[in-house]
Parts: C-alpha cells; structure tokens; sequence
C-alpha cells in the first residue's frame, strides 16, 4: 500500500501549513526528514531537511502510531511555516520516497473508513460539516460526524438481530415452524423497533439544511421583486429597471440569516402572453420555481398567488400605492421598511422547518434505507411463514448493514469520498 501525503490546512500562504502523511512508511519519512521519531503524539521542534542535507523548514512535527491514528494507519503530521515555496519543497521531497504519492480527494477520510475508524454515516456526518457554512448545518452535521446516528443504528440492528434469533430458534427446534411459537416478546419487539423507525423517518430532510431553506420571490412584472431579492441578500445580484420583463432567467442566491441558510430566488416576472420566447421561457421556470420553493412572497395582485404564498405588500414607502388588506407583510426595498420584520418571520418560519439542535437530518440515502428496514419490518408483521418471516428481517438487516457501509458499492463510495479536498 502507497504512503499518502497531502497539505491539511488551507491554501498557502498562511501563518501554518499542515501537511499529513499517512500509511506504513509514514515513520520513515519522519525519519528521514528529522532524523529521528519522536515520541507518540507528542509535539517536537525540528529541522526538515532533504536527502542532499539541506534545510527544508523548522516545524513541528508530530508522530501517530497505528491504529490510534485518525486513519488507523501509522501517521505523522508537519506544522511547516506557511508560504507555498516550503510547502512544494516538502513535497517535492515526500515525492522522492519510494512508494509515496500525494493522496487523491478524501482518500485520508476512506483509509480511516476501511479501517474501522469511523462508518459510512459518520463519513457523510464529515463531509456536510466540512461544507457547512451556517450555525444549523454546523452542528447538525457535528451529530452525525460524532456517531449521533451511527449510535442509534447500531442499536436498532442488534435489536433486530436478537429478533431474528429467535425466528431461528423456531425453524431449528419446532417441527411445525409456526410463528405461532414465537412468546409475545417477540411481537412486542418487532412493533416497536418499527414504530421507532418510523417516528426517525419524521425527522427534517438533511437536503433542506445543506442546500438552503428555499425562497420564491413571485408577481408579475414591475412589482419590486428584484429589488427586494436585493434587499434581503444584501447585493446588487439582480439588475433593477423600470422596463418590464428585465428579469428573464431564474437568479439564485444563498445567504445565511441569523445562522439559518436560505435560498432566494428571484425570477422573470408571470404574464399570460409575451411576445418574446426568452421571456416566455423564464415565466415557465418561474412557475417551477414557485412550485419547488419551500415559501413563496408573492408581490402580485392580493389573492392571485399560488395556495399557501405570503401576501407581500411592496413599495409601501409610496402613498399613491393600492394596498393590500391581508398583507403579511408590508416593506419598501428603498426605505428598509418591514424588511428586519419580514426577515425574523423568514427565520422563524426556516427554523421551525429544520432540525432542532441535537436533532438529526436525514439524507436521502438515510432516509430511503430506513424506509426499506421499515418496510420489510411491516410485511414481517403480517407473516405467519418463519421462513418468510427470517427474510424480510434479514433484508431489513441489509439496509442497515448498507447505512452504516458495512455493505456499500464501489460506486456508492466514490461518489460520496470525491465530496472531500484531497488534504481530508
């Protein structure tokens, strides 16, 4: 197996530059840079130098023997000063060590998941907190990277494990095989695991917290939509004329507010008939748009939003203006009026759609597997064949087997560890 090597911090340059080496000849490239180990997990001051004896940089310089390493391999991590010439001389030096290569993207994070450091759901824990650019995607995501989730499978397999022990114990000492055999702990069991998968499965979707609590922006033209897109993004992202159908494409924006992430979408203005075709393209995916957000302000006439819109009385700074008589809110994109109002409700309404704190979000991929254990949980309920029965517990087994990545494809894999920086 290569050694791997790879800068862990950001971009030089920098104050530090933190360069990783992980795999079995990670000791010896310390060796040869420094001279000597030092002692496990403990900080040391040293000269790195090449082959030739020239000084590379003083650093730090820590060693991890394996498996109480982060990848569960032997590991040894470089505090080198900052600025890109050192850190293309280290590698150029690392590079030089037969059997090293600089690590591909997320390989440090798939050795430790070979490893047995961390599962497959901590794994994706990971890399939505590596992307996590809010408070709520934070520490959501610091949940499931500590094994918040992990946890709670775990227990729900042995459960099921225990469950189909005792379907086993039935096909291999009663003739009859009949589930008849089975005491009322079983039934007892098998109903509240299910119950308990399906009270998970109403948990937050993970794709609201990582894309964004999703904010329409709908009327027809020349009702102050893009104006306001601007206000609450605070830029300039979206071109203000008095010219109607200025706006022609879909403009999305995201942007934290108060620690919640949002998406705003601002979008060509609704009509029923224009004469160009790429306005008339813009106004199809407005209505899409509108179909897909999470919340719609609608700045139209009052009433003639899509079901469930928030009446938006716009431009309430003129006083020619006619206005609305159930306006949720009432705002001036000039003057900032009932903007800081209309935010707070846009918060509280985002906060009361995403996960409490400590709560965990599913993924997709989360979700659709504890469907299935679910499923098969149910159709194992209705079954009076032992055989039949052990099946659908040994399927619903499988899902979580493919949760946590005890049984998970090539592909799968690739997919989820090409999410991280090659330094992770």
């Amino acid at each position: 197996m290569d050694t791997i090597f790879a800068l862990s911090s950001g971009a030089p340059p920098a104050a530090i530059a933190v360069v990783r080496i992980s795999g079995p000849k990670a000791g010896e490239a310390l060796e040869r840079l420094c001279g000597k180990l030092p002692r496990p997990r403990e900080a040391k001051l040293a000269s790195l130098r090449s082959a030739d004896g020239s000084l590379l940089d003083q650093a730090l310089v820590l060693w991890f023997p394996g498996p109480k390493s982060e990848t569960g391999e032997d590991c040894a991590e470089l505090q080198l000063h900052g600025g890109r010439a050192i850190v293309d001389a280290v590698y150029a030096e690392l590079a030089t060590y037969p059997g090293f290569r600089l690590a591909e993207p997320g390989e440090f994070t798939r050795r430790a998941f070979a490893n047995g450091q961390i599962d497959l759901l901590q794994v994706e824990g990971l890399a939505d907190l590596v992307s996590a650019e809010s408070e709520l995607q934070r520490k959501a995501a610091l949940g499931v990277a500590g094994g918040r989730l992990s946890r709670k499978v775990e227990g729900w397999r042995e459960r099921l494990l225990a469950l189909s022990a005792q379907v086993e114990a039935v096909l291999d000492f009663d003739d009859e095989g009949d589930v008849a055999q089975l005491d009322g702990t079983f039934v007892t069991g098998l109903a509240d695991l299910t119950v308990e998968l399906r009270e998970a499965l109403a948990a937050p979707n993970a794709e609201l917290l990582r894309e964004g609590y999703r904010v329409a922006l709908g009327g027809p033209p020349n009702v102050g939509k893009s104006s306001l897109f601007n206000k609450l993004v605070d830029s300039e992202a979206a071109i203000v004329t008095d010219i109607a159908g200025t706006t022609r494409d879909v403009l999305v924006r995201p942007v934290a507010l108060d620690g919640v992430p949002f998406t705003f979408v601002d979008m060509a203005g609704l009509r029923d008939e224009t004469a160009d075709a790429v306005e008339g393209i813009g106004i199809s995916r407005a209505r899409q748009e509108m179909e897909q957000a999470d919340c719609v302000l609608w700045l139209g006439p009052e009433g003639q939003g899509p079901e469930g819109a928030w009446e938006i009385d716009p431009r309430c700074d003129l006083p020619e203006r006619r206005a609305k008589l159930s306006a949720a809110h009432a705002v001036s994109a000039v003057t900032g009026s009932g903007i800081d109002e209309l935010t707070r409700a846009l918060v509280a309404r985002a906060r009361s759609a995403m996960p409490k704190p400590g709560e965990v979000a599913l993924g997709r991929r989360q979700r659709g597997l504890i469907e299935q254990a679910a499923a098969e949980l149910a159709h194992a309920g209705d079954r009076h064949d032992p055989l039949v029965l052990a099946e659908h517990l040994r399927r619903a087994r499988e899902a979580f087997d493919r949760l946590t990545g005890r049984a998970a494809t090539e592909d799968m894999l690739d997919a989820l560890f090409g999410r991280f920086c090659i330094g992770k």
